[in-house]
């Protein structure tokens, strides 16, 4: 089965492939006015023949750069008469009570594009107020003087009956075929208002810019010959496929992070790691991710941007937190001469100043140029020379100039900002979850990952970071290793052991027939699926549930003994403390079905023996670690030259063809039977 996996990011297109037998990868710098040409000359670059692919898994950050740059659709929200403005109050509690300058999210559809029908159903599911049909007919003569191109229905209780949003549903898409329609029972069965119609409201903001892009994607895989399936990455970790893709882009939020985090936790898993911390730092961002037995945190809350005024969505997503620093963040000194890395981005166009495409802001990339860290003539394996020169005016004109510094010290300071920006997110998953990063490893990866990973270790005492064979595809790697995903869920709120057996039965069967038309619209066997479902479940009186794991609808009536305790024992490891003599409700039912892949040969492939492929040719230049005016002479070594149990003592720098590895002195390197680096970083330098 010959397959591969491509990951769009914000600078570089990745690709990783399994071609009869064989690994096969490739690099190119992303087209942001069209993705599409990334993927083509990445698949050109490895030597795919499309006609021999059985399947493409894509990877993109189209969805949630929509949402952060404001670049979706005209888009309107119909509700139920008496709740349009939920949307804009969200909710009362205030994330930053010291800010002055604090606002909420600001929607993402504006007050007179909201509009009201009337029809009312409880929260039991049962009728209170018919749907009035007549009123769509003046909406959709206002969507049209106004341009819409999408709407977001999210009626009231829908979760409960979707019947009238169904029959709101069938009226626009009859009536206008144009319009990008997303009904809120389609997307989330789940209660919470304000979520419930906030992720409805960001499907149909994002729904077509993602399903042109997407559309055209397959127009240009299907005119190449290409015949098997095209699956998306999700944001929870799996894949779907691309038509249900296209109907539901706001599950591909989180589309690329996601992969590498997945091949974290293999990778961990195969080196027997119990809990590790993936960092994936690209051309854009840095992201980090608890991994605990092999996989990755997965929360059902999500916000699309800043914590506080971003825009929340309420489906399940791999726990990732991310910072806006990256090989291509801008070095700039605010109006009182502080010095700043980032959120802004080069990009992949002009990206950073050393690329040669008229970029004057420096970048992280140019002050590892700068400092001897990055090879300039080795980058992307010899294929885009670097301008050293054009690194260093970049940083003088901008940073040392202004700071009456050095361009090797601005350089220095430069990266100590970034790596310090980037230990917020290290830390967020780590520290701030109770978790002592002293009995964790790192698996770092991405093209920068590898060059700031063991400063970072260093800097919240880390003791080992494992750089992965591939690091600078790895993203791209960890696709072909997830699994087909779905996620049901529908609210039932009740006191555990007082449900009605025959009503829990239904919604449970509801969900599993939900898990098998799934299944068979995407052509997965049910043979080969995994039902797993889970009780949200949480103390009387508490405001959030955590999922424990069911496997029958007993399990909530009379049998519920083990799973208050299972209950018990879950709450006291996230929160440090139970309440075993407190009532216990449930609130909501959930279903996981998953599809392992037939194929596993990438997943194999990382615990495969390591085959040197070069000759050892080691030399030495001139690399900046602590000190701008002393230089150490560092060895450099080509990756592909190392042999299973070489050692390599920093200073170093550990070359390869898309990523450099920085080890700094007092660090000591081995290289597993594996190929994986082993870095053991020197706590006491």
């Amino acid at each position: 089965m010959n397959i591969v996996g491509t990951d769009i990011g914000g600078t570089f297109t990745d690709l990783v492939g399994c071609v009869d037998g064989k690994i096969v990868t490739s690099k190119t710098s992303t087209v942001p006015a069209d993705p599409t040409e990334g993927v083509a000359t990445s698949l050109r670059l490895a030597g795919c023949d499309m006609k021999n692919l059985s399947e493409v898994l894509h990877g993109s950050t189209i969805a949630i750069n929509t949402v952060l740059e404001l670049k979706g659709a005209r888009t309107a929200l119909i509700t139920t008469r008496g709740f349009r403005d939920v949307y804009a109050i969200g909710r009362g509690n205030r994330i930053e009570a010291f800010n002055l300058f604090f606002h909420r999210p600001k929607p993402l559809i504006p007050r007179e594009f909201r509009y009201e029908i009337d029809e009312r159903i409880n929260a039991a599911g049962e009728v209170l107020t018919p749907l009035d049909v007549s009123s769509l007919t003046a909406i959709l003569d206002d969507f049209r003087a106004n341009g819409i191109q999408a709407v977001a229905v999210c009626l009231l209780h829908a979760y409960a009956n979707p019947d009238h949003e169904r029959r709101v549903g069938e009226i626009l898409r009859k009536a206008r075929p144009d319009l990008f329609v997303t009904l809120s029972h389609e997307i989330l069965r789940e209660y919470r208002e304000y979520e419930r119609t906030s992720t409805t409201a960001l499907n149909a903001f994002i729904g077509p810019r993602v399903k042109a892009y997407l559309g055209k994607l397959e127009s240009h895989l299907r005119g190449v010959d290409f015949e098997g399936k095209v699956h998306i990455m999700r944001s929870n970790g799996g894949v779907m496929s691309i038509n249900l893709a296209q109907g539901q882009p706001v599950s591909m939020m989180e589309s690329g992070p996601v992969a590498g985090m997945i091949g974290a936790g293999r990778l961990a898993t195969l080196l027997g790691y119990d809990r590790c911390i993936g960092f994936d730092m690209g051309g854009t961002t840095a992201k980090s991710s608890l991994i605990t037995n092999g996989a990755p945190a997965i929360e059902d809350g999500y916000v699309i941007g800043d914590h506080a005024s971003g825009q929340p969505m309420q489906l399940p997503v791999v726990d990732i937190v991310e910072v806006g620093a990256g090989g291509g963040s801008i070095a700039w000194i605010d109006e009182g001469g502080g010095a700043h890395v980032g959120p802004q981005s080069a990009g992949a166009d002009p990206g950073p100043a050393c690329y040669g495409k008229g970029n004057a802001d420096p970048v992280v990339t140019d002050a590892n140029l700068v400092l001897g860290r990055i090879n300039a003539k080795r980058f992307l394996n010899g294929g885009m020379p670097l301008d050293v020169e054009a690194s260093r005016r970049a940083i003088r004109e901008k940073i040392a100039g202004p700071l009456g510094l050095s361009v090797e010290e601005a350089a220095l300071g430069i990266i100590r900002i970034a790596d310090s920006a980037m230990s917020l997110s290290v830390r967020a998953v780590s520290v701030n979850k109770g978790v002592d990063p002293r009995d964790t490893a790192m698996i770092a990866f991405g093209g920068g990952g590898p060059l700031h990973a063991s400063s970072i270790a260093r800097e919240i005492f880390i003791p080992t970071v494992v750089i992965p064979k591939l690091p600078g595809t790895f993203s791209a790697l960890g696709m072909l290793m997830a699994s087909w995903r779905q996620d049901f869920v529908r609210t039932l709120i009740g006191r555990l052991g007082t449900l009605d057996l025959d009503t829990v039965r239904t919604v449970y069967e509801e969900l599993e027939e939900a898990g098998r038309a799934h299944l068979a619209a995407d052509g997965i066997a049910l043979g080969s699926a995994r039902f797993e479902f889970f009780a949200d479940l949480r103390y009387v009186g508490q405001e959030h549930a955590i999922p424990i794991p069911i496997e029958h609808p007993d399990d909530l009536t009379d049998g519920h003994a083990a799973l208050k305790a299972a209950f018990d024992v879950e709450h006291d490891q996230r929160y440090g403390q139970s309440a075993p003599d407190e009532s216990m409700e449930v609130v909501n039912l959930r279903l996981i079905v998953t599809s392992d892949r037939a194929d596993t040969l990438a997943e194999r492939w990382l615990g495969e023996p390591w085959q040197t492929e070069a000759e050892r040719d080691d030399t030495t230049r001139p690399v900046i670690f602590d000190d701008a005016s002393k230089p150490l002479d560092a060895r450099i070594v080509w990756r592909p030259a190392l042999r299973p149990g070489d050692v390599v003592e920093g200073p170093a720098v550990i070359e390869e063809q898309n990523s450099t590895t920085l080890v700094a002195p007092g660090d000591h390197v081995t290289v597993a039977d594996t190929g994986h680096l082993i870095i053991r970083i020197g706590l006491s330098h």
